[in-house]
């Protein structure tokens, strides 16, 4: 004993009198439990702070590291953005330019360096002077050829260094230059040693707490233990063996060697061991058989049951671990019997309860008649069954009422079960029950579960089908419970569960949760079932009033695609439209909400479209008119409350339309919206834009008389204007900006032709299950051949009539129209002959040779002509007339200022002929008036 246990002792000396034996045993130095401890946790906690050190050393290492890379980007990009950069690059002299600002910069900033370097790498500016005008080594190519900013640990000449490398690009998108900024290596190392004093101080304090620590632990530990004599020692002993025969459960203590060390009274009473039993091995004790096994295992058990003589004991076994030696076993067990056949029942109570909770969440969970059967199948196995099957009339999977006659076959719809090789007829097959003495049949004429114990001696179902009924039986099917799935009172199907595997077959107790799980399913596959005769209604109705074929035109080369949403047709439609003067109209609308509702407004207002089309206005005055006729579509809509649930319920809150007319002559296109997306747009060269269209209120919901506004972008030939609506952006977790990109990046491609383009979009965009409508259109713009498009300006003088009337007979002559040289000729002295009586300058005149001849003449004045018939003894009024029956069709369109009167004559020489009638000369024509 060492001076310093002294006091230690004489304390512990006092706290045990009863002892002075204890004393003089005890342990000393490091040979003591205190002493060991306390090594042991000095050494832990030399290696851990150690540990802690050296990590906490390199993090701050990977922090500073870290940190000179955010730093020298920020101060890269931010010198590269800066305004004139590009110009300065440009200039004859960058380096007189950029070297005093990038000096600047750095000292700023605190970086080490700030160059200015040419695409090819060399030094514009330096922070060393001698390097400007020599090229910078590494490789720079991400950022000087594919335009990438990036940062890099950079090692060479002059310095290691964090650099980052950002490329400069001027107003037309090229690379004129590059900015590095960087902070050398040798810097971050300075950085880290001054703080490693810091931590090396923190460390010792550390190490010198927690050896305190550990010192005062022992020194408590070492009090604790040692003041106990054996007096204290024989007290425990003897309230150790109090508790352990009180206690109202067995306890066994076996050696290494299987041999029975101790049993309290209740062991002995369980088991019915005598007074001899200690010292035997456990095999002569006369346990059960699994007892004896466990005990000889040396394996660990918890509330195992196992059986003594007529009770039932829960048995529990740990090994026991002594200083090294061998371990023995220690058994605690207590008696179940009376408690097994209660808990049993609760346990299969519990969990018939769980699973229909189960079922409840699970089945139903999409409206699909035929997943909702699967899911009721695996529901079922293999927690009530080994395998289940589900049968369905097929009135039911089509979505149809089931039939009131009744029933004698049903379609397998679905099947589960534990293993593949199951010998039932597999899904898809027809299910007959011609025998009425069959499980089946039985439970669907008496509309309740029936329970076939066992399938062996159920002699209606080997009947039915004996080699099925064979193959089931001799691959261990037992056990039948079948029950009918009944809603409102008529009957949907059946479901089967069978049991193989499971020893114990169907009981009466079975039925009542049979008949429960089958009711709950039977309500999701009726709704699922309604569901899916409603959706094919709507999508028949969309699909009957979009456009079956599109219209032949020039001016655009088209495709589309229309999906309905998995969980209700919505309102979505597109056309495209033919208008005068061979242009077109691209329309897009979204009606919000979902069911024949909505499929049935976009109808009307599809119509209203073509209507209005006819009067030939700008995009926003035509959306002004439908806005107007929504409006009253609503207002006409049935008022009380069952039609204000129902607008509720089906979610119609108004309608959007996008409105686009494109002129192949000028490539001019024309937009409104009314609140619809606007379009994207691929020019040529595969940009990607995407137009500023003034979004406009949605229509129909009655904020004021708020005007659209229209939008013109002129369209090279070649450019593809991709129009939709917004359910092939937004979907599961995807907002507006997500979808906006996805299509940016998959329309960035050149050389694609419509079809193409609509296939890409929707393998990008198309979730598997859209919540929403789908209609994308997209158009490849054309350019009407300049040769085919023929121009004059008239003077308002009748005499300047027939130079215009005859240069445009020698266009058609040029054109290979001479056929329709005398018709045009007519249609052009009336028109032009009117436009100069009555109109106001400026007159012009302008030929199309496109699918049709189309003849226009514009100007100033907005007077409308109107069809007449004049009296035999009228001098004029044929005019207008004659160009009627002269012309395929004809119109009047009216722009911001004066109007255009149109006529289109059919270039097909089979055409037929116009009516025959008495001709006036042409020249005598241009007497007539309207």
């Amino acid at each position: 004993m060492t001076a310093r246990d002294g006091p230690a002792a004489g304390r512990g000396g006092r706290r045990g009198r009863a002892s002075g034996k204890g004393r003089g045993e005890r342990a000393t130095g490091l040979r003591s439990v205190a002493g060991q401890v306390f090594v042991l946790e000095a050494l832990i906690a030399l290696l851990v702070i150690a540990a802690a050190t050296f990590i906490t050393f390199h993090e701050a290492r990977r922090d500073t590291e870290r940190d000179a890379r955010i730093r020298s980007l920020a101060v890269a990009e931010g010198f590269a953005h800066a305004p004139g950069i590009d110009a300065a690059l440009a200039s004859p002299d960058p380096t007189a330019e950029l070297q005093a600002r990038a000096e600047a910069t750095r000292r700023a900033t605190g970086v080490d360096f700030v160059s200015v370097l040419s695409p090819a790498g060399v030094r514009y500016t330096d922070s060393e002077p001698g390097l400007i005008g020599r090229k910078a080594t590494g490789d720079l190519s991400r950022a000087s050829v594919d335009g990438e900013t990036f940062t890099e640990l950079f090692r060479g000449a002059p310095n290691d260094a964090v650099r980052a490398v950002v490329p400069v690009v001027d107003e037309r998108g090229r690379i004129v230059g590059m900015v590095t900024s960087g902070i050398e290596v040798e810097s971050i190392s300075h950085a880290v040693e001054r703080r490693l004093p810091l931590l090396v101080g923190a460390a010792g304090g550390a190490l010198a707490i927690a050896v305190g620590g550990a010192a005062l632990v022992s020194r408590r530990l070492r009090r604790q233990t040692h003041g106990l004599g054996p007096t204290e020692m024989t007290r425990m002993k003897e309230h150790h063996e109090a508790v352990l025969h009180a206690v109202r459960e067995g306890v066994l203590i076996m050696g290494s060697d299987h041999r029975l060390l101790l049993a309290n009274d209740e062991a002995r009473r369980l088991l019915g061991l005598g007074a001899d039993a200690e010292r035997r091995h456990v095999s002569e004790l006369g346990l059960d058989a699994r007892t004896v096994e466990l005990l000889e295992s040396g394996r660990s058990a918890t509330d195992e049951v196992h059986r003594a003589g007529d009770r039932l004991i829960a048995v529990s076994v740990r090994p026991t671990v002594t200083d090294g030696a061998a371990s023995g076993s220690v058994m605690t067990m207590r008696d179940t019997t009376e408690l097994a056949a209660v808990t049993g029942r609760a346990a299969v109570a519990r969990g018939r309860l769980q699973l229909l909770y189960e079922a409840g969440v699970r089945i139903g969970t999409t409206l699909e008649v035929v997943r909702t059967a699967e899911e009721l199948a695996e529901v079922a196995v293999p927690r009530f069954a080994d395998f289940a099957t589900v049968e369905l009339l097929e009135p039911v999977l089509r979505g149809e009422e089931p039939p009131a006659a009744a029933i004698t076959e049903l379609r397998r719809t679905a099947m589960s079960g534990l293993r593949p090789d199951q010998p039932l007829q597999p899904v898809g097959d027809t299910i007959r029950f011609d025998v009425p003495s069959t499980p089946m049949g039985r439970a669907l004429n008496a509309g309740h579960a029936v329970v076939q114990a066992e399938l062996a001696s159920a002699d209606g179902w080997r009947a039915q089908d004996p080699e099925g009924a064979a193959r089931a039986l001799a691959y261990g099917m037992h056990s039948l419970l079948t029950v009918p799935l009944l809603a409102r009172g008529v009957v949907l199907g059946m479901a089967n569960f069978w049991r193989a595997d499971t020893p114990e077959p169907f009981g009466d107790e079975d039925l009542s949760f049979a008949e429960e799980l089958a009711a709950r399913a039977a309500v999701a596959i009726d709704n699922a079932r309604r569901f899916t005769r409603e959706h094919a209604m709507a999508v028949t109705l969309q699909r009957s009033l979009l456009p079956r074929v599109l219209p032949d035109q020039s001016a655009v080369e088209v495709a589309y695609r229309y999906l309905p949403a998995k969980a209700g047709v919505g309102g979505d439609w597109f056309d495209v439209i033919p208008l005068p003067g061979a242009r077109v109209a691209l329309v897009v609308g979204d009606v919000v909400g979902h069911g024949l509702h909505a499929a049935a407004t976009m109808g009307r207002l599809r119509t209203a479209v073509h209507n209005f089309s006819t009067l030939d206005v700008p995009p926003e005055e035509l959306l002004g008119h439908l806005d107007e006729l929504t409006g009253r579509i609503e207002d006409r809509d049935p008022e009380g409350p069952d039609a204000e649930v129902s607008r509720r319920d089906e979610g119609i809150t108004g309608a959007t339309c996008l409105y686009a007319i494109y002129d192949p002559a000028s490539g001019l296109c024309t937009m409104a919206s009314a609140g619809h997306p606007g379009p994207a747009l691929v020019t040529p060269e595969g940009r990607v834009e995407f137009p500023a269209v003034p979004p406009g209120l949605p229509l129909g919901l009655g904020l004021g008389d708020v005007p659209f506004e229209a939008t013109e972008v002129r369209l090279p030939e070649g450019s593809t204007l991709v129009m939709f609506t917004d359910g092939l952006l937004e979907d599961h977790g995807r907002d507006m900006d997500a979808g906006l990109g996805l299509l940016r990046s998959t329309l960035a491609r050149r050389e694609r032709s419509p079809e193409q383009t609509c296939a890409d979009v929707l393998a990008t965009l198309l979730s598997a299950t859209p919540r929403d409508d789908i209609a994308l259109l997209v158009a490849r713009t054309r350019l009407l051949d300049r040769g085919r498009i023929a121009e004059w300006e008239v003077p308002r003088d009748p005499s300047a009539v027939s130079p215009v009337r005859n240069a445009a007979a020698e266009k058609l002559a040029e054109w290979g129209l001479e056929k329709l040289a005398f018709s045009a000729e007519l249609v052009l002295s009336e028109l032009i002959t009117n436009a100069v009586r009555y109109g106001a300058d400026p007159v012009r005149v302008r030929l199309l040779h496109d699918r049709t001849l189309i003849c226009e003449v514009s100007d100033g004045s907005s007077t409308s002509p109107h069809l007449r018939h004049a009296a035999t003894t009228d001098e004029g009024g044929r005019g207008l007339y004659l160009v009627a029956q002269y012309a395929d069709r004809w119109g009047t369109r009216y722009a911001r200022r004066g109007k255009t009167i149109w006529a289109e004559l059919r270039v097909d020489p089979g055409d037929a002929e116009p009516v025959a009638m008495a001709v006036p000369d042409l020249d005598a024509l241009e007497d007539l008036a309207w």
